[in-house]
């Protein structure tokens, strides 16, 4: 038997979450099975959690994006009992059993071997936020933005992806402003490593102008919607905006001005299909770019059975940075 957050559905579509135990033989079949000692709440864990439509494609369903743990057994040659491992992504928790659990069933080709540089505590508090915050870093340094050609803005900086890119820049050098809803996070964002620290109204205009006053090289963009149109419309000539967030919508209003009369890129990143060698390279650069430090001081730690309520938590803006989930507490 194993606890795990579990997810039912009746049929008035009303989804209840609980902590339940599970025996083992209720596992999804697949090649790894993971002692699981840490798992996270995203965003996504947020929606899955209180039933909002659109993450959750089966129950019932255990959430839970991310996992590191300890391959308990494996019929895939890559994988041998006592392994350390890392999963993010891939459909885990939305289709297929997650990691809010202490065992999971998963695909081999999920998996990637723990860096060495962490533990697998470490490992979640980056998670999925953070190992796409490093994803946006890849995708801004390939665009060629590097430090002396100007500011970095982080909108959503508050939040999993914006703090952990944050410290991942301005460990780098970049000139770094945060964006925020929550002036009162000014301290924490200042210590991550953040230059400025304005105010989210500032990127907020509905249906702005196509183009507006130059200002960056580049962005981190985890909210979309009005405030990744202002950005794009505030990129200098040939920077580049990483996209990998919807906090304040799907939609965006814009022109291609951005794009063909300032050379603009729009780098969109999906850190849930993801080769093997491309996560490989991100947890590499995580472990080299990335301050312990910096990544302690932005984390929660929090047991299984409060999970649940941080879901309700984060989707009401009142989450600051990661919340890891020691899912044997």
């Amino acid at each position: 038997m194993f606890n795990a957050i579990y997810l039912t559905r009746d049929e008035d579509k009303k989804v209840t979450a609980e902590v339940a135990a599970l025996d083992e033989s209720q596992l999804p079949e697949a090649s790894v099975r993971v002692d699981v000692e840490y798992s996270t709440i995203n965003y996504k864990e947020g929606l899955a959690i209180l039933g909002r439509p659109g993450v959750v494609r089966s129950y019932p369903m255990v959430p839970g994006i991310d996992l590191a743990g300890t391959v308990s057994s494996s019929s895939d040659s890559r994988y041998g009992a006592g392994d350390k491992v890392v999963l993010n992504g891939w459909g885990v928790g939305e289709g297929h059993w997650g990691g809010l659990a202490q065992k999971a069933s998963v695909d081999a080709d999920w998996l990637v071997p723990l860096n060495a540089a962490f533990t697998t505590e470490q490992a979640m508090a980056i998670g999925t936020a953070g190992y796409t915050a490093m994803l946006c870093v890849l995708a801004l340094e390939e665009h060629g933005v590097a430090p002396e050609q100007g500011p970095v803005v982080v909108t959503g900086a508050s939040g999993g992806v914006g703090s952990t890119a944050v410290a991942i820049l301005a460990k780098l050098g970049y000139h770094v402003v945060a964006s925020t809803g929550r002036p009162d996070e000014a301290g924490y964002l200042t210590a991550l490593g953040a230059s400025e620290v304005i105010d989210r109204a500032a990127l907020s205009e509905a249906n702005p102008r196509p183009l507006q006053s130059a200002r960056w090289a580049g962005a981190v963009d985890a909210v979309g919607s009005h405030t990744l149109a202002n950005v794009l419309a505030q990129t200098l000539d040939n920077g580049c905006v990483a996209a990998c967030g919807l906090a304040q919508g799907m939609d965006l209003t814009t022109s291609v001005a951005p794009f063909i009369l300032r050379g603009v890129s729009l780098a969109g990143i999906n850190s849930v299909m993801v080769p093997y060698e491309r996560r490989v390279q991100a947890w590499d650069r995580l472990a080299a770019d990335l301050d312990p430090t910096k990544l302690a001081a932005m984390t929660e730690v929090v047991g299984l059975s409060d999970a649940i309520d941080v879901a309700a938590r984060i989707l009401d803006g009142k989450v600051r940075g990661r919340v890891v989930v020691d899912v044997n507490r």
